[in-house]
């Protein structure tokens, strides 16, 4: 099996669907927002605070490189950085939870530890828009978590993996028309 990286907004159950996904696979899995907050000795906020984005963006791809685990969730951002998108399109098959502006809204209504969501509606909508973009053009599998059980979305995962992914990267195109 590939390493599947769990794409996708902030609230759209990365790390819920990853930890899921690895029990009923019984396989590996990191998140790497923990993973970062465990190596640097720090909450994500505090990094951000203290560090800046830029900062906490450098640790992000330091991880990325690091992780081992067959099913790894990633932080919302982690699309930002071309470096980060290329790392997981030659090391796995990118998958993003997709959940619309609305529901993830509902779902981070009472969570203070997100720094980038702390901004004005206005904002928080444009960041959603801007990362959304990034998400579909990357994605070799889009599974669809609005109002969804995390046992149903970790099944339709393996469903989709299993019987329709097709890596359609460039990369995948030049070998074919090489050989």
């Amino acid at each position: 099996m590939d390493k599947l990286f769990l794409i996708g907004f902030m609230g759209s159950g990365k790390s819920t669907v990853g930890k899921k996904l690895s029990l009923i696979l019984n396989t590996s899995y990191i998140d790497t927002d923990s993973l970062i907050e465990e190596t640097y000795q720090k909450k994500i906020p505090a990094i951000f605070k203290e560090e800046g984005e830029n900062a906490f963006r450098k640790y992000e791809t330091d991880i990325l490189h690091t992780v081992t685990a067959e099913i790894v969730s990633t932080g919302g951002g982690i699309v930002e950085k071309d470096e980060n998108v290329k790392w997981m399109q030659k090391n796995g098959v990118i998958i993003y939870l997709q959940s619309n502006f609305d529901e993830i809204t509902t779902r981070l209504e009472k969570d203070s530890f997100r720094p980038l969501w702390d901004k004005s509606l206005a904002d928080r909508r444009k960041l959603y828009i801007k990362r959304v973009i990034m998400y579909e053009q990357y994605a070799d599998l889009v599974i669809d978590t609005t109002q969804k059980d995390i046992e149903a979305i970790a099944h339709e995962i393996i469903h989709e993996y299993t019987y329709n992914y097709k890596p359609n990267r460039e990369k995948y195109r030049k070998e074919i028309l090489k050989g």
